[in-house]
């Protein structure tokens, strides 16, 4: 872990799965607009454009590591992390599936089992450890995808993956329910179809194109209680 900056006064946002792609996208916007950034990264990555991110940032970008599917690095970060003040909270980590173009029946119970862990249980888990760090008018939130709106499916495919971000957007209401307070924002946000490793080479949206929306419409809600399922735009995507 880098030493933590001297400076107290800036937010601080927390980017669970910082390391490359949509979230080393969103911790660099939010190092743009003064926020002090805690990226986590996986541990089997020695170096990541979070590093050099880093090592430009002049003490404002803490590096962790974290591998959401290992319950007890989760614990070990709540531990580190012990006495600290998150303003946000937001987790990116996800996979896509080989599957995409074939029956749910037809996937095999491994598949099924990792895309489940690694997009819904697994961030949820993070949410559900590290949420009193937050503050009580804080936001908390994690990438969903369009494809996890069951209303709007209407071309099946991409099941387990659809399936998978249903699941999340299903458990973040669930969590949001269970608030005390109806203090925070509560948001899973559909960054689009942008290229990268998980998106593709023929998605159309680059993430120049989409990302620093998505950080301007998360920071729009803050202070507004409850949960939402936005996109990148802040329109709002039916469950």
């Amino acid at each position: 872990m880098s030493s933590p900056a001297t400076d107290r006064t800036a937010p601080t946002v927390l980017v669970v799965a910082a390391e490359r792609g949509l979230g080393h996208a969103i911790a660099e916007q939010f190092l743009d607009k003064g926020w002090h950034v805690i990226g986590t990264v996986r541990p089997d990555i020695p170096r990541t454009k979070l590093h050099d991110l880093a090592d430009a940032a002049d003490g404002r970008v803490e590096i962790e590591t974290l591998d959401i599917n290992e319950p007890e690095q989760i614990a070990a970060l709540r531990r580190r992390l012990a006495g600290r003040t998150l303003d946000t909270l937001f987790v990116t980590a996800g996979i896509t599936t080989r599957y995409e173009h074939i029956p749910i029946g037809e996937v095999t119970t491994e598949e099924f089992n990792i895309v489940m862990l690694t997009n819904a249980l697994s961030p949820m888990r993070v949410i559900e450890s590290l949420q009193d760090l937050v503050t009580p008018t804080g936001l908390i939130g994690a990438m969903s995808s369009g494809q996890g709106s069951i209303a709007n499916n209407d071309t099946g495919l991409r099941e387990v993956y659809r399936g998978s971000k249903a699941a999340l957007n299903q458990f973040m209401r669930s969590f949001a329910v269970r608030q005390p307070e109806p203090g925070r924002s509560l948001l899973v946000m559909a960054p689009g179809w942008v290229r990268t490793h998980l998106g593709g080479p023929d998605a159309p949206y680059s993430i120049s194109d989409t990302i620093p929306s998505l950080v301007n419409v998360m920071l729009a809600q803050l202070g507004t209680p409850g949960v939402q399922f936005l996109d990148w735009q802040g329109k709002t995507v039916p469950w």
